[in-house]
């Protein structure tokens, strides 16, 4: 692996945000400033932390990222739930989103497991060499 690009959890966020990004181009104009940015807000932040905490080089830098990162896709399900509460997002579209989010929070899950390991083995392996 050489950049976060190559992560299935940054490329699968990735596809979130987009189609987001495209839902709430049809919101109203006067959420503009209000749901649809906290929405887009929230899903950029899914990639952006996945990036930064990779970036990081270091295994707990990561996983912390990783759990803002994670708080952000809840944060994202709650106003895409708010969206659909007011009729901006059809229920049709709401099951679909749900079930990308869920496939994100089971990567992103899985990532976070992974980098736990490989920190533990790793401090496993200086404490042997020590």
């Amino acid at each position: 692996m050489y950049t976060f690009e190559d992560l299935e959890i940054w490329k699968v966020s990735r596809c979130l945000r987009n189609d987001i990004r495209e839902i709430t181009s049809g919101f109203p104009k006067e959420e503009k400033y209000s749901l649809t940015d906290q929405i887009l807000r929230s899903s950029r932040s899914v990639t952006a932390n996945v990036a930064e905490g990779f970036g990081r080089f270091n295994h707990q830098e990561n996983i912390q990222f990783c759990r803002i990162a994670r708080g952000s896709l809840f944060e994202t399900l709650d106003h895409l739930i708010c969206a659909n509460d007011c009729r901006y997002i059809s229920d049709k579209q709401m099951s679909m989103l749900r079930v990308d989010i869920e496939q994100c929070l089971k990567l992103l899950n899985g990532y976070i497991a992974y980098l736990k390991k490989v920190k533990s083995n790793q401090h496993l392996n200086n404490s042997i060499t020590q």
